[in-house]
């Protein structure tokens, strides 16, 4: 019996080794993962591990020893070249594996400047991998002029992070607003303000025009014509699926790594889960970046596997943390045409997303049990009075019995 092979070793491979283990699956179980740690949390790279408040250990998602104590041949370090779906085999590195599952948990990728705007300069970093925020921790010391690319919660994280340690933050947005893909303009206005209140230089509605300096960026041209000078440069524009070794084999690409309900990919021995994967939701692929969706669909995934024949039905959730703030975010708000604020005093804010009477969604700022509450209501398929939820009066946990 080959077992199973999992190729990726972030969130979701994690998981779903974890759960055929626990499930009582006793096939060899290998995890192939081209970064040379155990695999980890990502989330906390952008906030707690820069600010230097999380160690290393803190990150990973289990011990070293789990995997051994498992029985899981973890191959960290070593890349998958190409997966020969006849033969059932992954060539990484120099060997050959063969399953009888394979599950592509291969995650995303962070979009990159291009080299004609200096997007190859050094200094330009992104933020997506261990190695790519161990290599610019340094660089977070007072004083420094930092330029942030992007006004997403990525972008957002690191400005927070290097605005609290003295740093010279300018935070360009190319978009009108910052968040505007993802949030309502009531969300923006709230990190506007959050972010001008610790100093950073939020500019919005101007783009980058390109970077300056020989082998090092020096400054940066922006599209309304001002100059800047950098120390260094975070981009943050979003990340894409990582799919190129699927589709080399010949999978299915729609918005990423095609599965059906189950999670299974055009091909019946493979699998995928995790921000590599969209799966079928109202006659679309949907994609989900996010830990609750990769810990779902690689529980799934490891559920087939065995034959459980369960469909998909996600329940996102989302969260960042800024300065003193955390954001919970559940449901999804696109379609929304209302937003009902709630004050939840003492600084705690929530945003309702409606469309007509049916609640999609809520932004929760330092306001818990509203996330909970809003949460619950999603997920359950009801709705709450737009009135009510308005009225700071009214008791949150009523309006899960009405």
């Amino acid at each position: 019996m080959a077992g199973v092979v999992v190729i990726g070793a972030g969130q979701a491979s994690a998981t779903v080794v974890a759960r055929l283990r626990s499930k009582g699956y006793e096939g060899a179980i290998t995890v192939i993962g081209d970064e040379p740690v155990v695999p980890y949390q990502r989330p906390p790279l952008s906030k707690a591990y820069l600010l230097g408040d999380m160690d290393l250990e803190r990150l990973y998602l289990r011990p070293q020893s789990y995997y051994a104590d498992q029985n899981i041949d973890l191959m960290t370090g070593v890349t998958v070249s190409a997966i020969d779906r006849a033969a059932k085999t992954v060539t990484a590195g120099d060997a050959v594996i063969a399953y009888d599952d394979l599950v592509l948990c291969t995650g995303s990728s962070p979009r990159r400047l291009p080299a004609s705007v200096g997007g190859d300069l050094g200094g330009v970093f992104v933020v997506r991998t261990l190695a790519d925020v161990d290599a610019m921790a340094p660089r977070f010391v007072a004083g420094a002029r930092v330029l942030i690319v992007g006004g997403g919660y990525i972008g957002l994280e690191a400005a927070a992070v290097a605005a609290k340690l003295g740093l010279k933050v300018t935070l360009v947005e190319a978009a009108e607003r910052i968040l505007q893909r993802v949030a309502a303009p009531q969300t923006s206005d709230y990190f506007r303000a959050l972010h001008k209140g610790h100093g950073v230089d939020l500019r919005e509605g101007v783009g980058l025009a390109r970077l300056t300096g020989q082998d090092h960026v020096t400054g940066a041209e922006l599209a309304d014509g001002s100059m800047l000078e950098v120390d260094f440069v975070i981009v943050g524009v979003g990340i894409v699926p990582t799919s190129d070794l699927a589709d080399a084999a010949g999978l299915t690409i729609d918005n990423g790594i095609k599965v059906d309900a189950q999670g299974r990919t055009s091909d019946p021995h493979v699998w995928a889960a995790g921000d590599c994967a969209s799966f079928p939701v109202g006659g679309a692929q949907m994609r989900l970046e996010s830990v609750g969706n990769a810990i779902d669909m690689g529980e799934l995934v490891a559920d087939n596997i065995m034959g459980a024949g369960l469909s998909y039905a996600p329940k996102p959730w989302f969260w960042s943390d800024q300065y003193d703030v955390k954001l919970q975010i559940a449901g999804l708000n696109s379609g929304y045409d209302k937003i009902v604020v709630r004050d939840g005093g003492s600084g705690a804010q929530s945003h309702w997303y409606y469309a007509g009477d049916r609640l999609l969604a809520i932004d929760a700022m330092n306001d818990s049990r509203a996330y909970m509450v809003g949460k619950r209501l999603i997920e359950s398929g009801k709705s709450a009075d737009a009135a009510a939820v308005a009225d700071p009066a009214t008791d949150l946990k009523a309006l899960l019995k009405a």
